[in-house]
């Protein structure tokens, strides 16, 4: 008995797994919906797959169920509990209905109380077996910007870091520290948030985009957000080129009117604070940003600002992107592991990229 339970979830657990790669294609780029995945199985083959589309609509289910095939009495196999309430189009739970799904698998409950828990009665009334399968950590860590984003508190922040093997965060000589892997691999990570946020500082030492620079996923390139508390931010930077295609917003403390109406013409949107140095202040401009719905942060600026969102416990998750040479006499802004809160002694994931390593912690 227990030999055929444990065949039973290996063979659920995989194809709900092979749902959480269809997941992972649009994160980041789903607005306030969650990225969905969804596989559908007959007689122990795919016979559809889908997810959630651009923009949050439509949702994964109706991806993969609109195709025209048979499948009545197939498996549905999905990130996430489907929803089962009217909002800008019907519940999903419509579809699986009227497609004669025989099994619905998911691997947790919505955090929309709209939906929460509330799929399976329905189902349940038409015959359709539904179970909850044992994913809970990997379904939790997923859609941990989702699960925040129905909360009070902040929005997912996450950071990037690039460094020496000798742990210098910048080379005088040359632009790069870390070799061309780690670099796509970075613009591979920026397309899974829908905001990023830099300094006018690093902007300007720089003259980056900040975008996705992949064939594919150019329109994946997050919004970005500047903190520039002087309104230091040079003219005729790279990112100009781009400010139309994407949102560009701007805080800053400066009244200089003359500066302000040149970036509003650039198509950037300026946003007045009074203060841009306390805990409370960046929990302002979080928060706010959470309003505008942008529900997955991704920060990449110098050492001050990432020791201060660290320092501060902003931080859900840091990757740090190490070279394997060192930079010597070529060196600036040394760092230490202890400054960045001894993140090579408990690493969760580890990547080799060609010679560079790729470290991500979570750090709550």
């Amino acid at each position: 008995m227990e030999i055929q339970k444990n065949n039973f979830q290996s063979k659920h657990l995989h194809f709900l797994f092979l749902a959480f790669e269809q997941a992972k294609i649009n994160l980041g780029s789903t607005s306030d919906n969650p990225s969905v995945g969804c596989v559908v199985e007959k007689n122990g083959a795919i016979i559809s797959s889908g997810h959630t589309s651009l923009n949050g609509r439509p949702h994964a289910e109706y991806n993969a169920l609109i195709k025209n095939k048979d499948f009545k009495n197939a498996n549905l196999y999905i990130t996430l509990e489907p929803c089962s309430h009217y909002g800008a189009t019907p519940p999903c739970t419509n579809i699986i209905i009227k497609k004669k799904i025989k099994k619905v698998f998911y691997s947790t409950n919505d955090f929309d109380l709209r939906a929460k828990k509330k799929s399976k009665k329905i189902l349940n009334k038409n015959k359709i077996f539904v179970k909850e399968l044992l994913l809970k950590k990997k379904a939790l860590d997923f859609y941990k910007s989702y699960y925040l984003q129905h909360s009070n508190k902040l929005p997912l922040i996450d950071a990037k870091i690039a460094i020496s093997k000798d742990y210098f965060t910048k080379n005088i000589k040359k632009k790069w520290i870390t070799n061309f892997h780690s670099q796509k691999r970075s613009h591979l990570i920026r397309s899974m948030y829908n905001c990023l946020i830099s300094t006018s500082k690093s902007i300007n030492d720089d003259n980056s985009s900040l975008d996705c620079r992949i064939d594919g996923l150019e329109k994946k390139s997050p919004d970005l957000v500047i903190l520039d508390r002087n309104l230091k931010l040079k003219k005729n930077l790279k990112l100009f080129k781009f400010s139309k295609r994407r949102k560009v917003l701007l805080f800053t403390c400066s009244n200089n009117k003359k500066r302000i109406t040149y970036f509003k013409k650039k198509g950037i949107k300026v946003y007045k604070i009074r203060s841009l140095k306390t805990k409370i202040d960046y929990n302002n401009i979080f928060l706010f940003l959470k309003r505008m719905k942008y529900s997955r942060i991704f920060v990449e600026s110098g050492l001050t600002l990432i020791n201060f969102l660290i320092k501060n416990e902003f931080l859900n998750n840091i990757y740090i992107f190490k070279s394997n040479k060192n930079l010597n006499k070529h060196g600036l802004n040394y760092s230490s592991p202890n400054t960045l809160k001894k993140i090579f002694l408990t690493n969760l994931i580890k990547v080799n990229l060609l010679g560079d390593k790729l470290y991500k912690e979570q750090l709550k």
